[in-house]
């Protein structure tokens, strides 16, 4: 069969390397990647600069032209922008939520009142159209910590956690006035700041169906020990100690199933992947927000696990029909990805730095280093986002996984390379919830 992958991130790069496994997949194409995954794949350029929205005809297009059986859309932005609802109707089978759905993750605003609906475990929130109510209401309330939102999409960058009511009316006017993320900060929710471990619990589902895959935990701040401005993430491991069985069961009850079903009431059946980014408060589980794709850099750890045929899944969800599958096998060792950035991310950075050392880091066992913000220049992989690599690795336990893939960093450099030190480090610390 013949796959198109969209997308040019880790997260792309990591569902590529796994679909590639597939005795089923007899051609690739990516769109439109990035200097690694060349290795796995085609990739293709289907976006015309000259046409700032001209991906989703372009890409049902390339699809239509080179007879795709099954396409994946990696990032939120193509979802929200109904890229599925084209290729479907195109006829192309597509792994991933219709538009309606994809507002799960595209809203901030959709998502609270949906769980507030549903019932389900999350935080107190209150919804603002303008900067000067949402001022308003921080002046009229107690000087306690709070969590300032973008309803948007933002890449993953919308959220500031604030440690009081001054912080909070600078991200007020940041995301509201200043427009930092644009038409994101059109409305703003401002909700409760939790105190607790977070995890992220991705399933796939087709609406009918969930297959709950290993918990994870991301590392959002850019800094060691949680400190720093939010990022898109700078590292993550699977699986989690805080994700017993029993806690898991109770993930599925309380959160999982009642989103599908109502989803399903309101008219947008889900078929995809839902992100679940939960916080283990005194109080329970609670859910702080959704995303509706593999998270990245979660889909690295989890993509380095999976045994089974990614490809099998993907498709069964896509066409309706994921009770019929066996459940994927999981490596039972745990995986952990490192994120190597720019100088500079999530702020300002350069690009087109050479990166050294690749071949180095591909020699250890167990290792796999997949490519984001990379392109190609005479030969030379060079750096062009913010979040450069994921660096990942398996072991025998969490130690030994962070110990394998941190040798793997160090064999990779360019001018300005960083990274957090602690990525795991969390999978130690006692379970207090």
């Amino acid at each position: 069969m013949k796959v198109l992958v969209v997308g040019g991130g880790g997260r792309e790069h990591a569902l590529s390397w796994k679909i590639a496994q597939s005795k089923r997949v007899r051609r690739l194409f990516v769109a439109p990647g990035n200097a690694g995954t060349t290795d796995v794949a085609e990739n293709v350029t289907l976006t015309d600069p000259d046409q700032p929205n001209s991906d989703i005809p372009r890409t049902v297009e390339f699809a239509r032209q080179n007879q795709i059986d099954l396409a994946v859309i990696g990032p939120e932005a193509p979802l929200a922008a109904g890229m599925v609802d084209a290729l479907e109707e195109a006829g192309i089978r597509t792994f991933g939520p219709s538009q309606q759905a994809a507002e799960l993750e595209a809203s901030k605003v959709f998502c609270r009142k949906l769980l507030r609906h549903a019932d389900i475990p999350s935080p107190d929130f209150h919804v603002f159209h303008d900067a000067a109510s949402a001022l308003t209401f921080l002046t009229q309330r107690e000087d306690v910590p709070i969590v300032v939102k973008a309803d948007g999409l933002a890449a993953g960058k919308g959220v500031v956690v604030c440690d009081n009511s001054a912080q909070a009316a600078e991200a007020v006017e940041r995301i509201a006035t200043d427009k930092a993320f644009g038409k994101a900060g059109n409305q703003l929710v401002l909700e409760q700041r939790l105190v607790g471990q977070e995890i992220s619990v991705l399933a796939v589902t087709d609406g009918r169906t969930i297959v709950t895959m290993p918990a994870a935990q991301d590392h959002k701040p850019a800094y060691d020990g949680d400190r720093g401005p939010n990022t898109g993430g700078m590292g993550a491991y699977s699986p989690t100690p805080l994700a017993t069985e029993q806690r898991m069961r109770l993930i599925e009850e309380k959160v999982l199933v009642p989103t599908v079903h109502q989803l399903k009431r309101s008219r947008r059946p889900f078929r995809g992947v839902l992100y679940a980014g939960l916080i283990l408060t005194q109080q329970g589980i609670k859910v702080l927000e959704y995303n509706v794709r593999f998270g990245d850099p979660e889909c690295q750890p989890l993509m380095m696990r999976l045994e089974s045929d990614l490809v099998d899944l993907l498709e069964a969800t896509a066409a309706g029909r994921l009770d019929q599958l066996k459940p994927p096998r999981w490596d039972p060792r745990p995986a952990i990805c490192v994120v190597m950035a720019s100088e500079g991310y999530p702020g300002k950075y350069a690009t087109g730095h050479a990166i050294r050392g690749l071949e180095d880091a591909a020699q250890l066992p167990d290792v796999k280093v997949f490519h984001a913000g990379t392109a190609m220049r005479d030969d030379q992989v060079v750096t062009s986002g913010g979040r450069v690599l994921g660096v990942t690795a398996l072991g025998q336990t969490i130690s030994a996984a962070k110990l394998q893939a941190y040798k793997a960093v160090k064999c990779i450099r360019w001018d300005g390379a960083w990274c957090r030190k602690d990525i795991s480090d969390k999978a130690l610390e006692p379970i207090n919830t």
